[in-house]
């Protein structure tokens, strides 16, 4: 017999009905025979006794028996329990305290209950959280009629007061939540039962009150305030051991008062009897298999694998579910209890489903019908088999499935249901899904189908208990009271209770809801008891009370129906469990949560699924659309790559939904940009945004570009911007409507035609965007058009959610609530405006959510936002949301530099974004304009540069602060306004903010002079050439063109015309390069406007440069390539020809090109002549296409010739192309001495050629029709007349008019005259008042300038129109340039080969017709530099002088041409080239272009009146600093009239006079002559003045001081040398490299010391005795209480949360031969070791953060060590000695190639180490096809573990290897670093956008 009950006597009919039902379960089993306990109910005349085993204990009858626990004993009883309930009685009988520690789950509170229910005692409950302060557990005050008074018999939390004094027992559940010092309150009560209170009563022991009670009266210690303790008083306290589970561990003073017990899991037999009986239905094996499932979960071991807990208390209503469903999988139902693909990572996945076997299930449809009142039957297809079973329901009428419009059936959505129904039946469910994958849409339609009300209630993050349960308030006379929180009404009234986000909530808050969720019980803080409706309706029969009468002792049942449904987000795998608000979520599903709810996992949807919702939800979307934009969802979510992951994290299905409607409204809008507006790509890591370009192009989705016009009218109420019109809104608040001086431009229009599309689909919509990019103002603008009124919101720091929705302040002691704006934008229809989003925490604007989603927000004083008017209808305190009403949220990007709360992250998915960027440059002008009307152009347009380029610096992070268009209007605002005040002094207004941080000042610095604004400069700075005077101008001659008759018969030339031969085209790719232009006048103004270098090779040559209009075009022979760049522009043109110029053996062939630029029609076209061959090519640098022009048929075997030339030594004439007229589309080509002449018509596509009967030298085209011929040996002139259009007919009439030249003193005829060789002619004339400037005579005449060695200058007058004798006129040279030798001087002439061979093909001479000037290129040799520069100073190393021969002023100047930085080792080539080492082309009207040998392109100006104007701009633009003091003058009205003026009387002294009206020179007087005085007659300085320091003063310090600084510096150096034992020559060679990286590692610091500032932000701490007061805790302020401040300091981290690891960062450095083999060619191992120095330098002193170690990979292995994690090098001689080792390995290594070897390696390293985040940067060559590596597998390798970033960065490679490989590796992972100078750029991008991102 294992027990007996033997009752005697009726009275405790009831104990024994239970006890036999116990013993009934238990009898027959004869299992155990050891230590059975006995449980007896005596009955004797004393009263009842219970008994178990032989411990008995005494009942007395309750006072309140409806305080009493009801129906908590099961109906069979464990052992286990019997032990654990006769242990709790022998401490009771003791009289000592005990606590239940144990797992969580509802077992031990069971246990307690069950107790207190066979002892029949009175229970006090609370549930402790991190809320709970000392007021709640002793007294609180509440204000009765107007005074406050300490309540301890209403109010519950002063339960311990309460239990004590009436003798119940006290629960307390959940002590590791409460905090620190909050329980040491009971201290004294626990150990002596003592207890001094706030209103000065005394609680003491039964014993003491006993004795005092002998000496004393009842009402003697009544006056004393001495109240009794009970002796029935006991405390049962229930905890978790907390080193196991999160919270706070016991204290030791508390710990030591209790009696501990621990309560596990009950044991394998008595849980399987349990379940046994629980699963009739269902197979023993399949119980029993369940059930060691849970308890192998539950082990030791599984803990130490950080699997959490198996809620093994959930077993039995799932056992439920499987009763009802005996064919589910184990695995389904193991799933809902245990979500395990959520909570664990890989590993504890496999782990667990090694346990598991799986087994498929399919559960069809759903059918529900109403039975009885508040349940609904089911009916499932579940297998083929129908099951039905009752769930319970909801008060309204229950809806059939499918039927809502706005819900559309998926197949695994209505899988997802019918599992729902199941778990419906026996729990509370919680669905876990990422945002936006429609949990709320399922959540509504589950309650519809069951015809549930919701009760949605978001939860935030500083929510507190209260928040959950009750809130306090003040009646209208003034009393303080509790309101029901809406999760109280809810379960009053049998709702679904939607709870919003509970992985965001505090666990310990959370926990004050695990007793309604298990038992469905619950304490308010008033003292109202909620019970479960069995046990409520128990009591109503035991104690035969009304309902009334239970609810005036306040007990409410719990409505049966009532359920709740928790949504959240799926828990980050291994991310640390600390509370900290960072945004990558954290693992919040922890053992706690798991047993209060069953999981439901809501998948992101199939593609065919998802396309089957958006079409039924949006019909009309173009499908090809729909198609593109779930193929790029889907390909980003399949990755495993994080980034991808968080991109498609922006796309979920609600955002999808958003862009199908969009498109379905406006079908032609892009895809690309509304994903990138989804994702809002303009903001993103650079990373993050490769990735999504790539995937944008995988998907092949273009780009289109927008239309270039936004215009934007308003007409007959519409208003229209772009292809959008919307009505104009009739507000009746017109003062609310914003008005803001807002100028159009044509991005705005862009945005806002993208917001009112947004804004007509009834869109929220949110902007972000950096500081200054006029955000507010295209909302208020937005606004404006639309005629809206608005409310607005700035929300800081301390936003609260009571301050989003209400002000509570007091009146005459009665608390009030004004509406905040956000409720009255609500009510009134207005649009709410939210600034500054991103500064608030995130869990305050999350309530937002249900704002936008639902339409719902309950406020603080109890009323509730609803949307749907039906719904309000008859309802109190409900507010309807106006249709009109709208939010527009505006914020910061999200990240560094701004560092606000990622609001985009958090809630970006709920509104539509638009990325507010600042204008583009164009648009960005023409605002500033507006701005600023009269600042110069030129002026506005640099400054659009400038900080275009600053803008772009700062995405790529370069520098950190974003400068805005703010800042560029507020320049130009000052410059409107004064306009004498310089741009350089004017711009310091924005960046005085960098002028302390040197490298960033550095970094402006540069940028701004790039852009030509001269900041620093002085205007003093001026350095143009020194002018020289030119000799005086003679007439040196005549010349006459002969037309004697006979002559002219013989001299007649035959022409015959035939068309040209076109070969191809052939398309060739024509590169673009950036044109790092820089402005020349930065820092000193001289004739140079701007340089910038071509990008080409160093052993290439130049070989011809010309310009048209502003195109500049430049050749280079080797190979042979053609540069084209706009003056201005921002890109170079490239197209290299080298494929059809074959290169023949060794460079034995020498290829000279020419270029010739077409004119309109066929702008953009060049024909390139190359003479040697000549080979004559057309170019479109627009399509890239090339074609040959065969001129003559029998120029087709340049073979043979080309073996013949290059063997016969003699040089031969070259063809020669004169390009004059190419802009009018001909071409004129002959050969040096040969006898004719070809003229090519590109345009007809036809060649004439013209014979002529004399050998030529060379050919001018003095004009279209008329051409100057020099004959081969005798340089006579011929002058060749033609018509002007050549037809094929009239062939032959052109005529050749030899020309006699006769010098001035011989008169006529005799031909004694030396006979010039010009050099160049102009093909125009000079205008005419040049002409009479330079001849000094007034004269109208046709004329030519001329060129030739002899002379500066000649002008023929008259030539070539008139045929009388043409005078000449000349600017002798002192000595003839052929005759001065040209040796080079210096270090040309070791590279220069000695000797020039032949004379160069270049003249390098031009003439400027416009400016009146002759310009010329010349060696150093050939200028007189003895009277360019003073006789002390050496001239400067120069490439060559331009000599500028201006024929106005009667002035020669010579400007130097600075050196080439780079000279090609071909020099006896470059000397045929030119003599000196530039070309020159003219530019313009004032200007040349010169290209000096390196391919370093200057543009001059040289005219004199575009020089003077440009001297004026550039002044203006420093500003007039002149160094007069300024003087301060105040104007008062001394009421003394004003006499007559006079001059005064001169003080023989001269003493300062101040005042007064008598003497001169005084200052502040009147009627005298002065300063600022009033009515003297005019002012006088008499020399008194401030004496102030000038500014060239004040920067003298003396030399002295100057020199003793520098002393100090450089012992402090040589001291810290010695210190650390490192000699002058290594600290020169590390700087060489620290010095390279030093602007990286400055910015990299700056955003690691801003992210640990962020790291340490504090926090409010609530419930402090002071600080400011917290608004939630007002009227416990009125009430008296003290904790009601909140201050801000460092929260201490939850204990129990993981310590925050570091980041691992390994970096595996190429230090292979190859490296040292080609560092030659471009520094890669320098550049690698730059960018190991970068990484050494920039994580120093942040060891806790990142854990770093450096490993090299080479031909002798992959973990070559460099730098091991524990001993990072901490100076600069072992930094240094790290960079040798790498020097000296790749020297000396062996060849081969570990890189795959090496990533995968340290990626496996990296992937077992505990870390944060794990990192893996490779730097390698991309030689990988030498040694056989697949790109693909080593994209493999690289995203082979998902917990390990791995990223490659490819150091430039032969030809294009590196960037075939980049576009086999995954988006964002791989970079190419063509120039090894970005390594560290993209290292930094790499560290601040992933790294740093999540730090």
């Amino acid at each position: 017999m294992l027990g007996q009950i033997l009752c005697r006597g009726t009275a405790a009919a009831v104990a024994a009905r239970r006890m036999r039902n116990i013993l009934g379960s238990v009898l027959g089993r004869d299992g155990w025979r050891w230590r059975t306990h006995e449980v007896k109910l005596l009955n004797t005349s004393s009263g009842d006794t219970v008994t178990i085993g032989e411990i008995s204990y005494k009942l007395k009858t309750p006072q309140n028996p409806e305080l009493v626990p009801v129906k908590h004993i099961s109906d069979s009883l464990p052992q286990t329990v019997a032990q654990h309930l006769r242990w709790i009685m022998q401490k009771d009988v003791l009289g000592q305290d005990v606590f239940l520690i144990g797992p969580p789950g509802p077992l031990r509170r069971s246990i307690a209950m069950q107790y207190l229910e066979l002892t029949k005692r009175e229970v006090e409950y609370v549930a402790l959280s991190r809320d709970t302060t000392e007021t709640d557990l002793k007294q609180r005050r509440e204000i009765r009629s107007g005074t406050a008074f300490y309540i301890d018999q209403v109010s519950p939390m002063s339960c311990a007061v309460r239990a004590a004094t009436q003798g119940r027992v006290l629960v307390l559940e959940g002590l590791e939540k409460a905090e620190r010092n909050v329980l040491p309150v009971l201290n004294n009560l626990l150990e002596n039962r003592e207890m001094q209170l706030e209103d000065g009563r005394f609680l003491m022991s039964a014993e003491r009150y006993d004795k005092l009670l002998q000496e004393h009266t009842k009402e003697e210690l009544d006056s004393w305030k001495i109240v009794r303790v009970s002796e029935d008083f006991r405390v049962i306290a229930l905890g978790l051991p907390v080193p196991k589970y999160k919270g706070n561990p016991l204290d030791p003073p508390l710990r030591s008062r209790f009696q501990a017990r621990d309560i596990y899991y009950l044991p394998f037999k008595d849980q399987l009897e349990l379940l046994y009986t629980a699963g009739p239905n269902v197979g023993a094996e399949r119980v029993s298999q369940l059930l060691s499932l849970a308890t192998t979960l539950c082990s030791q071991e599984s803990s130490n694998l950080g699997l959490p807990d198996f809620p093994v208390d959930n077993l039995l209503p799932a056992l439920h579910v499987l009763n009802a469903f005996p064919m589910l999988s184990s695995q389904h139902l193991v799933q809902r209890l245990y979500p395990y693909n959520s909570i664990l990572g890989k590993d504890g996945r496999t782990a667990v489903e090694g346990v598991l076997s799986p087994a498929p299930s399919a559960i069809m449809g759903v059918s529900v019908t109403r039975e009885l009142e508040g349940r609904a039957d089911v009916t499932l297809r579940v297998a083929d088999k129908d099951v039905t079973f009752q769930v319970p329901a909801g008060t309204k009428e229950p809806r059939p499935p499918n039927s809502s419009p706005n819900f559309i059936s998926t197949p695994s959505h209505a899988q997802l249901l019918s599992e729902m129904m199941q778990s419906h039946m026996v729990k509370d469910i919680c669905l876990i899904g990422a945002k936006g994958c429609g949990k709320s849409v399922l959540a509504r339609e589950f309650a519809e189908m069951l015809g549930y009300s919701i009760e949605p209630v978001m939860l935030y993050q500083d929510m507190t208990a209260r928040d959950l349960l009750q809130q306090r308030y003040t009646l209208s006379n003034g009393d303080t009271a509790w309101r029901p929180s809406p999760l109280v009404t809810a379960a009053i009234e049998g709702k679904l209770l939607l709870l919003d986000g509970i992985h965001r909530v505090n666990l310990g808050t959370l926990a004050v809801l695990s007793r309604l969720l298990h038992d469905r019980e619950l304490d308010l803080y008033d003292g109202t008891r909620l019970l479960r409706w069995d046990r409520y309706q128990t009591l109503k029969e035991q104690l035969q009370f009304s309902d009334e009468q239970l609810q005036e002792r306040s007990i409410f049942p719990i409505h049966p129906s009532f359920r709740v449904l928790a949504l959240a987000e799926p828990p980050v795998v291994g991310a640390s469990t600390s509370s900290s608000s960072n945004s990558r979520g954290q693992q919040w599903l922890g053992p706690e949560l798991l047993t209060m709810f069953l999981y439901h996992t809501v998948t992101p949807l199939a593609k065919g699924e998802e396309m089957g919702l958006i079409q039924g939800l949006t019909p009309n979307v173009p499908m090809e659309a729909a198609e593109q934009l779930l193929h790029l969802t889907h390909s980003l979510r399949k990755t495993n790559d994080p980034t991808a992951q968080s991109l498609a994290s922006s796309l979920s299905t609600r955002q999808l939904l958003r862009i199908c409607r969009r498109l379905s409204q406006y079908p032609k809008e892009s895809i690309a940009h509304a994903v990138n507006k989804a994702c809002l790509s303009r903001f993103l890591p650079s990373l993050a945004r490769a990735s999504l370009e790539k995937s944008l192009a995988n998907c092949s989705i273009q780009d289109t570009p927008d239309p270039a016009e936004h215009t934007r009218m308003v007409k007959d109420g519409v208003l229209t911007i772009g292809n959008v019109s919307a009505p104009i809104y009739n507000p009746n608040e017109k003062m609310k409507v914003p008005d803001v001086l807002f100028y159009d431009n044509p991005q705005h229009m862009m945005v806002m035609e993208d917001m009112l599309k947004d804004f007509l689909l009834g869109e929220h919509l949110l902007l972000v965007g950096n500081q200054g990019v006029g955000k507010n103002k295209i909302v208020d603008r937005f606004l404006h058009l639309l005629n809206r009124p608005r409310e607005y919101l700035q929300l800081h720091r301390d936003t609260t959610v009571q301050t989003l929705t209400l002000q509570p302040s007091v009146r005459d002691g009665i608390i009030t609530y004004e509406d905040s704006p956000l409720v009255k934008a609500v009510k009134l229809g207005h649009i709410l405006v939210i600034d500054e989003a991103d500064k608030a925490p995130t869990n305050v604007t999350c309530i937002l959510k249900t704002l936008v989603e639902s339409g719902e927000m309950i406020l603080a004083d109890g009323r509730r936002i609803i949307s749907d008017p039906r719904e309000a209808k008859g309802r109190p305190n409900v507010i309807v949301m106006h249709p009109d009403f709208r939010m527009l949220v505006l914020a910061n990007r999200p990240g560094f530099p701004f560092l606000g709360n990622d609001f985009f992250g958090a809630l970006g998915d709920i509104f539509s974004c638009h990325a507010v960027d600042n204008p583009k440059p164009q648009a960005e002008l023409a605002m500033l304009k507006q701005y600023g009307p009269d600042v110069p152009d030129a002026t506005l347009q640099k400054l659009v540069a400038a900080f275009g380029e600053l803008r772009s610096m700062a995405d790529q992070g370069t520098i950190t602060y974003p400068y805005s268009t703010r800042e560029v209007v507020n320049i130009v605002k000052h410059l409107q306004k004064f306009p004498g005040e310089g741009l350089a002094s004017v711009v310091r207004n924005v960046f005085d903010f960098d002028s302390y941080n040197k490298d960033m000042r550095e970094v402006l610095i540069e940028a701004l002079h790039k852009h030509g604004i001269p900041i620093g400069a002085k205007p003093s700075s001026v350095k143009l050439a020194k002018e020289l005077p030119l000799p005086e101008v003679k007439m040196t001659g005549y010349w006459t063109i002969n037309q004697g008759g006979n002559a002219r018969r013989k001299l007649l030339c035959p022409t015959e015309t035939h068309s040209i031969d076109i070969k191809g085209p052939v398309f060739l790719r024509v590169q673009g390069y950036p044109c790092n232009r820089q402005e020349s006048r930065a820092l000193s103004f001289s004739e140079e406007k701007a340089h910038w270098q071509i990008p080409m090779n160093e052993v290439n040559i130049i070989c011809d440069v010309t310009t048209k209009d502003d195109v500049l075009y430049v050749a280079t022979c080797n190979p042979v390539s053609l540069y084209s760049m706009k003056e201005r522009g921002e890109t170079i043109q490239c197209m290299e020809l080298y494929d059809i110029f074959p290169r023949t053996i060794s460079g034995v062939w020498q290829p000279f090109v020419t270029i010739a630029p077409l004119g309109s029609p066929l702008d953009g076209q060049v024909v390139l002549h190359e003479e040697q061959s000549n080979t004559v090519l057309h170019l479109d640098l627009v399509t890239g296409a090339v074609r040959r022009l065969m001129l003559s048929p029998d120029s087709e075997q340049p073979t043979t010739r080309a073996s013949h030339w290059w063997s016969n030594k003699e040089q031969q004439g070259g063809h020669k192309m004169c390009s004059d007229f190419a802009h009018k589309n001909w071409l004129l080509f002959y050969k040096e001495d040969g006898n004719q002449l070809e003229v090519l018509d590109v345009l007809e596509g036809r060649v004439h050629s013209i014979s002529l009967p004399i050998n030529l030298r060379s050919v001018f085209l003095v004009a279209e029709d008329r051409w100057l011929l020099l004959e081969s040996n005798t340089n006579k002139k011929f002058l060749l007349t033609k018509p002007m259009h050549m037809a094929a007919e009239d062939s032959g009439v052109c005529q050749l008019h030899s020309i006699s030249e006769d010098s001035v003193s011989s008169g006529h005829g005799v031909s004694s005259a030396e006979v010039s060789v010009p050099q160049m002619v102009s093909c125009e004339q000079l205008p005419n008042e040049n002409l009479s400037a330079a001849l000094d005579q007034k004269i109208v005449s046709p004329n030519r300038i001329l060129a030739d060695t002899g002379s500066f200058a000649r002008v023929v007058v008259g030539f070539p129109d008139l045929m009388s004798p043409n005078e000449v006129y000349s600017f002798k040279r002192p000595v003839d340039l052929s005759v001065m030798k040209s040796s080079e001087s210096g270090a040309h002439m070791f590279l220069r080969g000695g000797l020039r061979s032949s004379t160069a093909k270049q003249e390098n001479c031009v003439s400027l017709l416009s400016a009146n000037q002759v310009v010329r290129a010349l060696p150093p040799s050939k200028v007189p530099l003895k009277e360019v520069y003073p006789k002390d100073v050496t001239p400067p190393m120069t490439a060559a002088y331009l000599e500028v021969t201006d024929l106005s002023s009667k002035k020669v100047k010579y400007i130097p041409v600075p050196r080439s930085m780079t000279v090609s080792p071909y020099t006896s080539w470059l000397s045929k080239v030119s003599e000196s080492d530039v070309l020159i082309a003219p530019l313009g009207s004032g200007g040349v272009v010169t290209v000096d040998m390196g391919g370093y392109v200057r543009l001059w100006e040289t005219g004199l009146d575009t020089l003077q104007r440009s001297l004026m701009e550039w002044r203006n633009m420093i500003g007039t600093e002149d160094g007069r003091p300024l003087q301060i003058t105040i104007q008062r009205d001394s009421g003394l009239d004003v006499t007559a003026p006079k001059h005064g009387k001169i003080d023989p002294n001269n003493a300062p006079h101040v005042g007064g009206n008598q003497w001169a020179g005084g200052t502040g007087g009147r009627d005298t002559a002065g300063l600022g005085g009033k009515g003297g007659p005019y002012r006088l300085d008499a020399g008194h003045k401030v004496y102030q320091v000038s500014q060239a003063e004040k920067d003298a310090v003396p030399e002295e001081v100057r020199r003793a600084a520098r002393e100090m510096a450089e012992k402090a150096f040589r001291e810290r040398l010695k210190e650390i034992d490192m000699s002058e020559y290594d600290a020169a060679t590390y700087e060489r490299f620290s010095s390279a990286v030093s602007r990286q590692v400055q910015s990299l610091r700056i955003i690691l010391d801003s992210l640990q500032a962020k790291g340490k932000e504090r926090q409010w701490l609530k419930n402090q005795a002071l600080g400011e007061l917290d608004d939630a805790k007002i009227i416990d302020g009125l009430t008296g209480e003290k904790a009601i401040y909140k201050r801000r300091g460092e929260l201490d981290p939850e204990l129990g949360s993981p310590q925050q690891k570091p980041k691992r960062l390994r970096v595996l450095a190429d230090v292979s031969g190859s490296m040292y083999r080609f560092n030659g060619v471009d520094g890669r191992l320098e550049r690698s070791m730059e960018a190991v120095c970068m990484v050494m330098e920039a994580l120093e002193n942040y060891e806790h953060k990142f854990k770093y170690d450096i490993v090299g990979h080479s031909g002798d292995g992959y973990d070559i060590e460099l730098v091991r994690a524990d001993k990072v090098p901490k100076n600069n001689k072992q930094r240094l000695k790290v960079l040798k080792t790498m020097h000296a390995h790749a020297q000396f290594c062996m060849s081969g190639d570990y890189t795959l070897e090496g990533t995968e390696t340290s990626i496996k390293e990296l992937a077992r180490e505990e870390a944060d985040e794990h990192f893996v940067v490779v730097l390698s060559d991309a030689n990988l096809e030498r040694y056989g590596i697949r790109p693909e597998h080593f994209a493999h390798v690289l995203t082979s573990d998902p917990q390990v970033n791995a990223f490659a960065i490819f150091i430039g490679s032969l030809g294009d290897q590196a960037e075939r490989l980049q576009k086999t590796l995954p988006a964002g992972r791989s970079f190419v670093a063509m120039d090894t100078k970005q390594i560290p750029q993209i290292l930094q991008q790499i560290f601040t956008s992933t790294m740093l991102s999540s730090a």
